[in-house]
């Protein structure tokens, strides 16, 4: 799955699952534009790829400011030439009953987790049509796809995704564009650390695998879809779950 000469960004990269997508596309030889809000992180990412003997710079970015989303992939696109694939990762829960749920933490939960996407997939369009290629990557959730009790924002966010994506599927595909979704499911990150032992216990035993994932599963299904192996494949949701939603 050889990404030389591929430039990714990568969105909510200084932590989780977009850290180790970051770390993998890297390994597989892309040169990586890392977004995130933690400029400290990043640097830390960008230096363990750059010692890996790879290519990667930091851009702080607020993924729900569209002038930021603007100037970071500009400033991206001038540092390395162009982006190839992007990865729409960053994301957020604000987790609440909808009869208690305030509107604030309706509204921020979908401009960060569904409107930064469409702002990065604008802004990348240009690069992706004059080379003719590109690789959009949009990560969903097990939850857009059944939904959640107490996640209706988080739910509606990832499903939203999901529409996206085939809907950019449609829309760039005669141009060697593709556009996929990853929806992992229940996967070990700092987003589910605060979560009890007991919770975890019982999610596990809902999975066939019997055992939840990890940052590097999502990254792996990522960088197969970013490559040239994947080339037939757009308008699709690769579901990352060790089973636990089937059909």
């Amino acid at each position: 799955m050889s990404l030389s000469g591929r430039v990714a960004f990568v969105t909510g990269a200084s932590q989780g699952i977009g850290r180790a997508c970051a770390l993998r596309l890297a390994k597989e030889g892309a040169s990586v534009a890392a977004a995130a809000r933690n400029h400290g992180k990043l640097n830390e990412l960008v230096n363990e790829i750059v010692a890996a003997g790879g290519q990667a710079a930091a851009y702080a970015l607020d993924v729900t400011d569209e002038e930021q989303v603007k100037s970071a992939i500009k400033a991206a696109i001038t540092q390395f030439g162009k982006v190839d694939i992007l990865v729409n990762n960053a994301g957020i829960t604000r987790d609440q009953l909808v009869m208690r749920m305030k509107r604030a933490d309706w509204d921020i939960v979908l401009q960060t987790n569904l409107t930064s996407a469409f702002l990065c997939i604008q802004q990348v369009t240009s690069s992706m049509l004059r080379q003719r290629w590109g690789r959009i990557i949009n990560i969903s959730s097990i939850f857009g796809e059944m939904g959640q009790a107490g996640q209706a924002n988080y739910s509606a966010s990832k499903a939203g995704l999901i529409g996206l994506t085939m809907a950019i599927a449609r829309e760039l595909g005669s141009r060697n564009i593709t556009c996929n979704a990853v929806a992992p499911g229940f996967i070990e990150t700092a987003m589910t650390d605060v979560l009890s032992a007991e919770f975890k216990q019982n999610a596990a035993k809902q999975i066939p695998l019997g055992r939840v994932g990890s940052p590097a599963d999502v990254a792996g299904a990522v960088a197969f879809l970013a490559s040239d192996e994947a080339s037939y494949i757009t308008g699709h949701v690769l579901n990352v779950n060790g089973g636990m939603l089937m059909g």
